[in-house]
């Protein structure tokens, strides 16, 4: 990837993006035994409803920053969509108790909203709150075509996510999702005060664009691995998952079902491999 490129990446967050994840504030604080006034940034953590054809579906705590790319990936992850061909607009409306993502979608998939609807306000970045029903939880995944990938491609990327969270450098509250081709230059950043909620936003930026190849490269996270992450990454066809922290035991039992390589504790030249371990090439 060139320097152009790669400055872009991340630009990922542009100055706008920025402005519109975080807040300044006047704070006290102590530091070193002086106690004084100083400005400070938050992170901004808003109410988003998702309105599907004009029916609420759910209500997130989200980043208002790179709100179509997230209206675009929770639609497709949450298994609303089969396609992103299937999403026909995406609207944000600015609402006095927080923002309304309308989203226009194909008549094919109404069956689907009304099958999956969710009426119950999530957490910030919660996969499961409002689920009617246990067999909701897991949605049909693909089976994921083997990717190796090397440690040293781990190592570089991991490197670079470290460089491209300016909202989290800013404010300390927000984690990030990255995407990073199988030699490890990351082309992709977006930043959440939740792991799902960012894990969204990467995807329903990398979904829609036309040259997308999922078997292209792999996913790494700021967070643990849960269920909800492995199942988000399986569904949009991605090999391998690298989190900084641990996975959970549901997420290791789905990633070893779905054929997707799940790594946890990735942190510079450290790892741990939990499934597939053949394909992690030291």
């Amino acid at each position: 990837m060139n320097a152009a490129v790669n400055a872009a990446v991340n630009a990922a967050v542009n100055a706008a993006d920025l402005l519109a994840g975080a807040c300044r504030v006047e704070v006290l604080a102590a530091q070193q035994g002086r106690c004084g006034p100083r400005p400070d940034w938050l992170a901004e953590e808003r109410p988003v409803a998702l309105v599907a054809n004009g029916v609420s579906q759910a209500v997130m705590l989200a980043t208002p920053a790179q709100l179509e790319d997230f209206a675009r990936g929770f639609a497709f992850t949450e298994g609303w969509l089969e396609r992103p061909a299937d999403l026909r607009s995406v609207e944000a409306v600015a609402l006095d108790e927080g923002l309304e993502l309308r989203i226009a979608v194909s008549s094919a998939c109404e069956w689907r909203l009304k099958e999956r609807r969710r009426l119950l306000a999530g957490r910030t970045g919660c996969g499961l709150c409002g689920a009617e029903s246990l067999q909701q939880v897991h949605l049909p995944l693909p089976l994921l075509a083997a990717q190796p990938l090397s440690a040293a491609a781990l190592e570089r990327a991991l490197a670079q996510l470290r460089e491209s969270q300016p909202l989290q450098h800013l404010t300390g509250a927000t984690h990030a999702a990255g995407w990073a081709s199988r030699a490890g230059e990351l082309l992709a950043v977006r930043e959440d005060v939740g792991r799902h909620n960012a894990l969204d936003k990467l995807l329903g930026h990398l979904l829609w664009q036309r040259d997308f190849d999922p078997r292209a490269g792999f996913v790494c996270v700021t967070s643990r691995a849960s269920f909800e992450l492995v199942q988000k990454t399986a569904r949009a066809g991605i090999a391998t998952l690298a989190a900084v922290s641990a996975p959970t035991q549901l997420a290791v039992q789905t990633a070893d079902a779905a054929g997707l390589l799940l790594i946890g504790f990735a942190r510079g030249a450290d790892w741990v491999a939990y499934t597939h371990t053949d394909r992690m090439l030291a």
